[in-house]
C-alpha cells in the first residue's frame, strides 16, 4: 500500500539559499554601517618630519636685524653756500669741540654783509644823534629855566622895593614901570619855558625809550649779520670722529648741503626696523638677545620713533651691561626681541604644516606609529622655534610637522 510522503516545509536547499542571502545582506549592511570609509594614503615615514609635543617655557619673540650707529651724531650742514676755500680735517679725524673742518668763501655774500653792516651802523648813528639832540634840547630848556629863575630872583626884591618906594612917591612912575615890566616879562617867560620844558620832557622820555629799543634791535641785527660770515666756517660741534665725503678746495657747496657728521666715540646704539603689525606690542624697556663673535649680549629698547614708513617703524636699542669691543658703525646684528612675559605652555616645533592647515589641524601618530590621523587643534602665539599649543594634544604625542601639500587632505596616513 502506497504511503503518502509529506513535503518538508524548509528543505535544505531553501535553507541554504536564504542563509547565503542573509550573509550577503549582512556583509552589505556592515560595509554601510561599520566599515572604515575614511580616505587613506601610504606615506614613506623617512620623507616626513615627526616631532613630539612637549611642555616648557614659551617666550614670544620676533627675529629682527638692526644696524649699529653712534649713540650721538651731529650732522654738518652748510648754512651758507659757497666754494670751499680750505679743508682742515679729513674724514676719520678725531676732533675736539671747536676744531676747524672746512672754510667756505662767498664773495657776493660777503659784500652783502658789508652793505648790511654799513646800513645798520648808519642807522645806529642816526638814532644816537637823535637821542643826543633830544638830550641837548632838554639841557637848553634847563639852562633857560636857570637863567630866567636867576633874573627873577634879582628882579623880585627890586620890584617889591620900588613898588614900596613908588607908593610913597620916592621914585618916578617911569622908573617903577620899567622894573615892573621886566619883572612881569621874566615871570611870564618862566611860566612859558617851564610848560614847554615839562611837555618836551614827557615826550623826550617816550622818544628816548623808543630810540633805545631801536638801537638795541639794530645792534642785535648787526651781530647776527656779522655771524653770517661765521657760518662760512664749519667747526666741530663736539668731541668725536669726523665722517665726510671727499671734499676738495674749489668745490661748490649749496646752502643746506650735508658736508658730513661728527660721531661720539665709544658709545653706540642699534637702530632696528620692525613691521608695523607689532607696533601696539613694542614699548620701551623690551629686551632683545643677540650673539656676536660667539658671545651673547642683551639690548633694551630705549626709544621708539613715532612715524611709520612703508609698513615699518624704527626703534633704538642700547646694550645692557657689557658692550662688544671695537664694534663699528654700520655693522648688522641679528637679534630676537622678547615680547611680553614667558609662560609654561605646550609646545609644537615650527614646521611647514602650518602653511597648509593654518594651524587648525595636524596628523597625530598612533601608539605604534604605524599611522597618523587628522586631529583638530588650536595654536596660540609663535616664536622663532615653537608654536604655543592651546588645545587638542597632550605632552608626549607625536605629530607630523613637515609640509602637507602632497597629502591632498587625506584622513589617515599609513606610515611604512
Amino acid at each position: 500500500m502506497d504511503k503518502k510522503i509529506e513535503k518538508k516545509k524548509w528543505p535544505l536547499s531553501r535553507i541554504a539559499s536564504y542563509g547565503g542571502a542573509s550573509i550577503i545582506l549582512a556583509a552589505i549592511l556592515y560595509q554601510f554601517v561599520f566599515a572604515e570609509r575614511r580616505s587613506k594614503l601610504k606615506v614613506d615615514r623617512n620623507k616626513v618630519s615627526i616631532s613630539t609635543v612637549t611642555k616648557g617655557v614659551f617666550q614670544e619673540n620676533i627675529p629682527e636685524t638692526g644696524t649699529v650707529t653712534p649713540s650721538e651724531t651731529f650732522y654738518l650742514d652748510a648754512i651758507e653756500g659757497g666754494a670751499i676755500k680750505k679743508v682742515y680735517a679729513e674724514s676719520g679725524s678725531i676732533l675736539k669741540k671747536g676744531d676747524l673742518i672746512v672754510e667756505l668763501t662767498n664773495l657776493n655774500r660777503e659784500l652783502s654783509v658789508l652793505s648790511q653792516e654799513a646800513s645798520l651802523n648808519e642807522s645806529i648813528n642816526r638814532v644816537r644823534e637823535t637821542r643826543l639832540s633830544l638830550e641837548q634840547n632838554n639841557l637848553n630848556h634847563q639852562q633857560n629855566l636857570a637863567l630866567i629863575t636867576k633874573e627873577l630872583e634879582k628882579l623880585a626884591p627890586r620890584y617889591e622895593r620900588e613898588k614900596q618906594l613908588f607908593s610913597n612917591n620916592y621914585i618916578s612912575k617911569q622908573e617903577f614901570e620899567t622894573t615892573e615890566a621886566d619883572y612881569k616879562y621874566f615871570k611870564k617867560r618862566l611860566e612859558i619855558t617851564y610848560t614847554s620844558y615839562k611837555k618836551d620832557s614827557m615826550n623826550m622820555k617816550s622818544q628816548i625809550a623808543q630810540l633805545n629799543e631801536s638801537e638795541v634791535r639794530m645792534i642785535k641785527s648787526l651781530k647776527r649779520v656779522g655771524q653770517i660770515l661765521d657760518n662760512l666756517v664749519i667747526r666741530s660741534p663736539m668731541d668725536g670722529q669726523l665722517s665726510t665725503p671727499q671734499l676738495f678746495e674749489g668745490q661748490s657747496i649749496s646752502p643746506g648741503e650735508r658736508l658730513g657728521q661728527v660721531d661720539v666715540i665709544g658709545s653706540v646704539k642699534v637702530r632696528v626696523p620692525i613691521d608695523e603689525i607689532y607696533l601696539a606690542r613694542i614699548h620701551q624697556g623690551l629686551i632683545a638677545n643677540t650673539k656676536l663673535a660667539g658671545k651673547d649680549y642683551r639690548l633694551i629698547i630705549t626709544y621708539i620713533y613715532p612715524s611709520v614708513s612703508n609698513g615699518v617703524f624704527t626703534v633704538d636699542m642700547e646694550f645692557v651691561g657689557e658692550q662688544p669691543k671695537d664694534i663699528k658703525r654700520g655693522l648688522s646684528l641679528r637679534m630676537n626681541i622678547e615680547l611680553g612675559e614667558s609662560s609654561e605652555s605646550l609646545l609644537i616645533p615650527l614646521g611647514g604644516f602650518y602653511n597648509d592647515t593654518g594651524g587648525q589641524w595636524v596628523y597625530v601618530l598612533n601608539a605604534d606609529e604605524t599611522q597618523a590621523e587628522k586631529r583638530y587643534i588650536k595654536i596660540g602665539r609663535k616664536n622663532k622655534m615653537n608654536y604655543e599649543l592651546k588645545e587638542g594634544l597632550k605632552p608626549g604625542e607625536k605629530i607630523i610637522t613637515s609640509s602637507y601639500k602632497n597629502f591632498n587632505n587625506i584622513d589617515i596616513l599609513l606610515l611604512n
